[in-house]
């Protein structure tokens, strides 16, 4: 129970949790701004207000960590040149990033956000979108193929994080 109201309290999710769904939103936030033609401001703006910790007739959304969040949508529109670059080297000489799949260019964008920036340790933004892939993909090779990418795109982005022989 929860102090004076009586009610009971309602768990936190741990800061994983959080993180992971800051990331779903961020894939599927960077996808509607392609799809919609929307600005990544009102795109933030909509997530924010309307989906992440939202409460509607199915029930209440996941919450997120909204500074991740936000942090990557804004990574990513920054970003996105040079993050599409380290794609396209990852990428079939004949499949560039802008001739994949619309759900896998949000994938890698938002990936890229997070690999610019050394925060997060490499092999963690590769499980995390890994893991993503098999939730949007559940029966497909997609998962192999973002693993794969993602370690090329983190080698271009990132190469002091592999500079032993151990990764």
């Amino acid at each position: 129970m929860s102090g004076k109201t009586g009610k009971p309290a309602t768990p936190r999710p741990d800061r994983r949790a959080l993180s992971s769904a800051a990331r779903l939103y961020a894939v599927q936030a960077l996808f509607q701004m392609e799809a919609s033609g929307q600005s990544a401001d009102r795109v933030l703006q909509e997530f924010q207000t309307y989906r992440i910790g939202a409460e509607d007739d199915e029930g209440r959304s996941a919450d997120a960590d909204e500074a991740l969040f936000g942090r990557l949508i804004d990574d990513a529109v920054t970003w996105q040149s040079r993050i599409d670059q380290a794609t396209d080297r990852g990428l079939v000489a004949k499949w560039p990033i802008n001739r994949i799949d619309p759900v896998l260019r949000a994938l890698f964008r938002a990936a890229g956000a997070e690999l610019v920036t050394p925060r997060t340790p490499p092999k963690v933004v590769i499980a995390e979108y890994v893991r993503l892939a098999e939730a949007f993909f559940p029966d497909g090779k997609e998962p192999k193929f973002v693993n794969a990418v993602l370690d090329h795109v983190a080698r271009q982005l990132r190469p002091d994080a592999f500079t032993d022989a151990t990764n």
